[in-house]
Formats: structure tokens, C-alpha cells, sequence
């Protein structure tokens, strides 16, 4: 069983920048692509951005591609998540999910594993 931990999360203002982070263990070999997701209060979760396990492909939703950046170094077990010039409505829980398959990258069933997410709270 995969086990995803996010962290990273905080209190930060209006501009400023932020790394998340998402350790996996466990049978990682599996793994085909991982992703990140943020649910904001009184919302539906949004699919931020996409990593292939090797890492040579990326893709971002619109709303956030150009200020966000999802990384992974190969080797280790990490997954980034890079927020720069974060707003207000950035606010959310933000979580990361792993999947064994290919798919639309924003269809939630696509993944097997999620993390129980971290809190980012944006102050203006």
C-alpha cells in the first residue's frame, strides 16, 4: 500500500511563496504519474497539476500554470509543489494523489492513493 504525507502547508500573505511537499513509501515502483489537488471551503476539488513518475512530463490546469510548479527529483520519494505570487483564493486544503493508470490527469477515480492533505491559508 502507497502511503502519501503532504507538508509544507501554513499561514503565508498575499505574494509570497510556498513549496509543498509529498513523501510517498511503500511499493512506489507502481506508481505511473502523481498529483496534486486543492479543495477549498464550500468548493469542489480542483486538480492543480500532474507529474509523471519519471518526471519528464508535466501538465498544469489553467488556473494555476505559470505560478505553480510540480517537481520530483529521480531517486527520491518526494513530489513538490511549488506556489508562487499565492492569493487569497489559493486557500485550500491541498492534497496529493498517485495513480497506477493512465487518464485524465482532473478525474479523481483515476487515483488509487491520497495523502490526508495540508492547509494553506493565504492572507491578503
Amino acid at each position: 500500500q502507497v502511503q502519501l504525507v503532504e507538508s509544507g502547508g501554513g499561514l503565508v500573505q498575499a505574494g509570497d511563496s510556498l513549496r509543498l511537499s509529498c513523501a510517498s513509501s511503500g511499493p512506489t515502483g507502481s506508481i505511473y504519474a502523481m498529483s496534486w489537488f486543492r479543495q477549498a471551503p464550500g468548493k469542489e476539488r480542483e486538480w492543480l497539476a500532474t507529474i509523471t513518475w519519471s518526471g519528464a512530463n508535466t501538465y498544469y490546469a489553467d488556473s494555476v500554470k505559470g505560478r505553480f510548479t510540480i517537481s520530483r527529483k529521480n531517486g527520491e520519494f518526494w513530489v513538490y509543489l511549488q506556489m508562487n505570487s499565492v492569493e487569497p483564493e489559493d486557500t485550500a486544503v491541498y492534497t496529493c494523489a498517485a495513480t497506477q493508470r493512465v487518464g485524465d490527469w482532473q478525474w479523481e477515480s483515476l487515483y488509487k492513493y491520497w495523502g490526508r492533505g495540508t492547509q494553506v491559508t493565504v492572507s491578503s
